[in-house]
């Protein structure tokens, strides 16, 4: 029998390893422990608005090399819509201003050259300190090394980098900012824009997998959750997933792809994570629909950045510990004020909502949480982990599960061969 590889969660980081695996021609068998595919990244259909929306916002950039390859192996390509140009819309709830940051080949020149080119109140000098992420120690936090008393930090990195690590500036390790400065922004304007799904998550990322894995003859086990692996000196040798054994024969592999702490409970010895960070999203169905998906960066109060897809508006809060613990109601009139202050909506009332928490949205991304990151290879020789959390030089991004499901499938085929 030709060698199998059975992968444990059908998130995007399992997702991204079996269709890379079955691309290489290898027998794959994913398992999934809840009733649908995707984790954190999926849509699904809320009987508040008679709507599908997504669980969270996610906004990737045209640079995102594993992104844009996962989509095209997938045939969904076509499916994220965005700005033509670079450019980042933020808004000040406190002061009410307005701009925009363009980050296209010109950037620097016409932020060190002209006020007009910067973000408001930041000075020429404050955009050099963006080289020093390149040389960053790595018990260096973000806003050691950007901040924390300049406008520019304020208004746009601090932002940026707590949507990119969910961690506050004051404890996110800054050396996970530079390699998506080098793999983007260093790339020039074409690997900066900004990206959103057209319809939802699911229907960019998920659902087109799915039918591929179908295609190819794979049935995704859904309810069906990884109870033990049974080993054998340097090796899985099978899986009790529920009530039933699976045996991994000589050969097979066997992929790891579900959350730090779920990974840690079954892998003997495995050091990974074990702080996480919260997200809070919220959904509110408005009046009118928009003619096109939008985005915005919001400054000054509790939401991060706020997305309109036809006639829903959701906003997400990261690094949000503290708001996670408050009730619904409370969230919802807080992030409904501002969101209704952002779309110029004056005082209307609070409309149809839904408030999402994760409180164990990702790891908390600190220096002293990055050292605990393990590779894909474990001390068993025929097992292997993927997942946001695992040591792919990323932060904990889309971009960052989609690379760790194929490294680790990489690092498979490097082993049939």
């Amino acid at each position: 029998m030709a060698p199998r590889t059975h992968i444990i969660g059908a998130g995007l980081a399992g997702l991204s390893a079996a269709v890379n695996l079955l691309k290489a021609g290898r027998d794959v068998s994913l398992y999934e422990a809840a009733g649908h595919a995707g984790g954190r990244c999926r849509s699904y259909h809320d009987a508040t608005f008679d709507r599908r929306i997504d669980n969270g916002n996610h906004l990737v950039l045209s640079g995102n090399l594993a992104v844009m390859d996962y989509l095209r192996d997938i045939g969904a390509s076509d499916s994220l819509t965005g700005p033509s140009n670079p450019e980042f819309p933020f808004f000040d709830l406190a002061s009410a201003e307005r701009w925009t940051v363009v980050l296209d080949a010109g950037f620097l020149p016409r932020a060190m050259l002209s006020k007009a080119g910067r973000v408001p109140g930041a000075g020429r000098w404050d955009y050099l300190k963006a080289f020093r992420l390149a040389r960053v120690g790595k018990e260096t936090t973000v806003a050691q090394c950007l901040g924390p008393d300049n406008a520019l930090y304020r208004r746009f990195w601090e932002p940026l980098a707590v949507a990119v690590l969910n961690t506050d500036g004051d404890e996110a390790a800054a050396t996970l900012l530079w390699p998506v400065i080098r793999e983007t922004f260093a790339r020039g304007g074409s690997a900066c824009r900004p990206m959103v799904a057209k319809e939802g998550l699911s229907e960019s990322f998920v659902d087109p997998a799915l039918a591929v894995l179908k295609e190819q003859g794979v049935e995704v086990s859904f309810n069906c959750r990884l109870r033990e692996l049974t080993m054998d000196a340097d090796r899985v040798t099978a899986l009790t997933l529920g009530k039933d054994t699976v045996n991994v024969d000589d050969g097979d592999s066997v992929i790891l792809a579900v959350p730090a702490n779920a990974a840690a409970g079954l892998a003997p010895g495995l050091i990974a994570p074990d702080q996480f960070r919260a997200i809070v999203n919220g959904h509110f169905l408005l009046d009118q629909k928009a003619e096109d998906s939008s985005f915005l960066g919001l400054i000054g109060g509790v939401a991060d950045w706020l997305f309109v897809r036809g006639d829903i508006a959701s906003v997400t809060v990261s690094a949000a510990d503290d708001l996670a613990e408050q009730s619904a109601e409370s969230i919802a009139e807080k992030l409904w004020g501002e969101v209704a202050k952002a779309l110029d909506l004056g005082d209307a009332p609070l409309p149809a909502c839904r408030i999402v928490k994760e409180k164990r949205a990702t790891f908390a991304q600190t220096p002293d949480q990055i050292r605990r990151r393990p590779p894909a290879r474990t001390a068993l020789n025929n097992l292997f982990l993927a997942g946001d959390w695992t040591d792919t030089g990323l932060p904990a991004t889309i971009e960052g599960t989609l690379r760790s499901g194929l490294t680790a499938s990489e690092a498979i085929l490097l082993d049939l061969n």
